[in-house]
């Protein structure tokens, strides 16, 4: 199966229409300003923002949250550059030598670095976006009850094991997140579950309501603790911002070369941009003839990471609209507008609805050249944007997710199940417990749980549903191997340093 360029084609056509064009601008700059603002990032940019998408049709919905999502990876990088403020997890490595640049007063040369970094890794990803998209999509048309189920429990296996080092965390908050899908009425059964005689309960707790109160109010209660009465200065002045035939040269090919490990890494469920940017920075420094001067101000170091989260951003909505499996955070909080709106990604995307996918693959090329645009000629707006001050802000983001969520169900339970779930959030943060595990299967654990029933009715007992497929086969293998492998490299890395010392 190849590329239906006649779908891409029309695809494009749509993409480039004024309406979608608003909103590919919109988004952009909306993802922008929310993404760059410290401590939040691209989930709670569509968390928050996911109100403005009710009453739009499926397609204009998706390329708007798509927009939002790769202009907060395009802003991610501002705060980390400016003020040593990571936006979000996958700007973190932009830290390393875009602050130091800023010192050395060329903040504007980094920003633009970043921008044109963020630029050629979206477009090498979205290259292989293109070609990959449809066989895939294929590939999943052989799925059965098993095949998703094993999908389903080695993408939550995956997220936990990446669970930044603490499987345990992880697991509980994965545990969190299928515990909430089980409350209300039981499709197959009719029994009422975990409803504490609460009627509004019965039809379950609706997952936007739990992502709005994870992302944004959780993070907006964790970052009010965090406001210090003396804010970080940011210089209006940012040097120049073009930069030099000596930092293009050093970060052309490091740019080029990182792309597609952004887009594969991007592509596995629950890897996402904090470990591409991470991965990227520190091969490059190996690869460098001037490792010594990564972490003093390389552009390099600048650009690398930049390439590869904005890449893993691209990769991950592959697994989203071929398997419907969110591939970050991000996209299982993108998947959850989805289907509220009607839109059901998956294999048969491609099949029964070509024009929505193969619109909103083109937005992704059209979306970046307008960022790397507004992003250039922006900077001066932005810096502003970035010195508003947090009693200003954070009042702003709590007040949309209210409105927000009243819009979901138009019922005040669910501002107290918001509440809930913000300190819910609150604590997880405090208590360093990963929330993408909580979020992915609050999203995916009703349709785990009604592949398991349907799979079990064909197959008897669970090893019957392992050696159903090579596919089932697979899954299953892996979903071992994410548990186990990484706590036995840790401990293998631990006997060699012991071994050494």
């Amino acid at each position: 199966m190849g590329v239906d360029w006649n779908s891409f084609l029309e695809g494009f056509t749509t993409a480039m229409s004024f309406q979608n064009l608003i909103f590919i601008i919109i988004g952009g700059l909306l993802g922008t300003v929310v993404g760059m603002l410290p401590g939040l990032g691209p989930a709670t940019a569509v968390a928050v923002l996911i109100p403005i998408t009710f009453g739009m049709d499926s397609t204009s919905a998706l390329i708007l949250l798509g927009a939002i999502y790769y202009g907060a990876m395009y802003g991610g990088s501002r705060s980390s550059i400016l003020i040593n403020t990571p936006g979000d997890g996958s700007a973190i490595a932009a830290t390393f030598d875009g602050y130091p640049m800023t010192r050395k007063g060329q903040a504007g040369q980094a920003l633009t670095l970043a921008t044109l970094a963020s630029l050629i890794g979206g477009f090498v990803a979205i290259i292989g976006f293109v070609f990959l998209a449809k066989p895939l999509a294929g590939f999943a048309l052989q799925f059965g009850p098993a095949e998703y189920f094993f999908l389903l429990v080695f993408t939550l296996s995956a997220v936990v094991s990446l669970s930044k080092g603490n499987m345990i965390k992880g697991f509980v908050s994965m545990v969190l997140g299928l515990l909430i899908t089980t409350i209300g009425v039981d499709s197959q059964s009719g029994v009422y579950r975990y409803t504490f005689d609460i009627p509004h309960l019965s039809e379950g707790i609706d997952f936007l309501v739990v992502i709005i109160g994870i992302y944004a109010v959780g993070e907006v209660l964790y970052n009010i603790l965090l406001i210090k009465d003396e804010d970080q200065r940011i210089k209006d002045d940012v040097g120049k911002t073009w930069i030099t035939k000596e930092q293009w040269t050093r970060s052309f090919w490091p740019m080029i070369r990182q792309a597609p490990v952004g887009f594969l890494v991007g592509i596995l469920p629950g890897a996402g941009g904090s470990i591409a940017s991470m991965i990227s920075y520190s091969t490059e420094q190996q690869l460098s003839k001037k490792s010594d001067e990564f972490g003093k101000g390389a552009p390099e170091g600048v650009a690398a990471p930049e390439s590869s989260n904005n890449a893993a951003a691209v990769g991950a909505f592959i697994p989203l609209l071929t398997m419907g499996i969110p591939g970050s955070g991000t996209t299982a909080v993108i998947l959850g507008a989805l289907i509220m709106l009607g839109l059901q990604p998956g294999p048969m995307l491609f099949q029964n609805q070509p024009d929505v996918a193969w619109t909103f693959i083109n937005s992704l090329f059209i979306g970046n050249i307008v960022l790397v645009i507004m992003n250039i000629l922006l900077i001066g707006f932005l810096i502003k944007i970035l010195k508003t001050p947090p009693h200003i802000l954070y009042p702003i983001i709590l007040v949309l997710a209210f409105i927000g969520t009243y819009t979901l169900g138009y019922s005040i339970i669910d501002f107290f199940i918001l509440v809930i779930f913000g300190i819910i959030g609150l604590f997880m943060k405090i208590l360093n417990i990963p929330t993408a595990p909580l979020i992915l299967a609050v999203i995916i654990g009703h349709q785990m749980e009604q592949n398991y029933r349907m799979a079990s009715v064909s197959y008897d007992g669970l090893w019957a549903m392992i050696t159903a497929s090579p596919i089932a086969i697979l899954f299953a293998v892996l979903t071992v191997a994410s548990v186990f492998l990484p706590a036995f490299f840790s401990r293998l890395s631990r006997v060699k340093f012991d071994n050494k010392g």
